[in-house]
């Protein structure tokens, strides 16, 4: 690596590199965060504090065609009085918000979150 070293007051202030040597170096470290974000990733999952979703289900939230809440119910195999069990939620108003598809300001799909629907 060639560096040339802009020093202020005597003391090393700059590094410049080369612009084919800064890319490299870029690489270097973006490969270096992905591979510490995935350790961190597998970790997470080890431990419980995360899991993994099977792709149906991803494509399902992706797709916005169905309320959060209803596929992560029924991927938690959660019937609706279940559900309310955990979000103070009565069971009638859930069905609605379930068959929404309108949901951009649904305070209750809040509930959707793996976390607060582990079981």
């Amino acid at each position: 690596m060639s560096a040339q070293i802009i020093e202020r007051e005597g003391k090393p202030e700059y590094a410049v590199v080369p612009y084919n040597e800064y890319l490299e170096l870029l690489a270097l470290a973006e490969d270096a965060q992905d591979a510490a974000d995935a350790s961190a990733a597998m970790k997470e999952l080890a431990i419980g504090e995360d899991e993994t979703v099977p792709g149906d289900i991803a494509e399902r939230l992706i797709t916005g065609k169905e309320h959060p809440v209803k596929i992560w119910r029924e991927y938690r195999g959660l019937t609706h009085k279940a559900s309310t069990r955990r979000v103070p939620v009565p069971n009638q108003a859930m069905s609605i918000i379930s068959s929404k598809t309108d949901y951009a300001a649904d305070a209750f799909s809040l509930c959707v979150c793996p976390c607060s629907c582990a079981g």
